[in-house]
């Protein structure tokens, strides 16, 4: 995750398909947690916890082996996709949906840039 800005602001597809989502995700793998602060489809910070009361639209949480799985090179099917994960109850959706069901294809796109480092390795 902490290459994570970027990424994505390096993938100019992406951020012009975010280009109207601006505000902060949390984005937890128990018992690790980032804030990704957003702004009009760039990502402009990410924060790692523990946090204290942290402000954010929308949470996206899952294990860590789930992360881990998620952000392989060639996820398996059921690993691949992240509402794939929370129809199988290993991630769960919190807070105002309604931007991340409005930009969910950006939001895929953002945890999805992980996996680049992945075939890096």
């Amino acid at each position: 995750m902490q290459e994570l800005a970027r990424f994505v602001n390096a993938d100019a597809a992406l951020v012009r398909r975010g280009r109207h989502f601006t505000g902060r995700f949390l984005v937890e793998a128990r018992p690790r947690a980032w804030l990704v602060h957003v702004l009009r489809g760039r990502i402009e910070k990410v924060e790692e916890g523990p946090f204290v009361m942290p402000s954010w639209r929308f949470a996206i949480r899952a294990d860590e082996a789930s992360w881990r799985r998620f952000w392989q090179k060639r996820p398996a099917p059921g690993d691949h996709d992240l509402l794939a994960l929370v129809r199988r109850g290993l991630m769960t959706f919190e807070g105002d949906l309604q931007p991340l069901m409005a930009n969910l294809l950006y939001v895929k796109g953002v945890l999805e840039a992980p996996r680049a480092a992945a075939g890096a390795r």
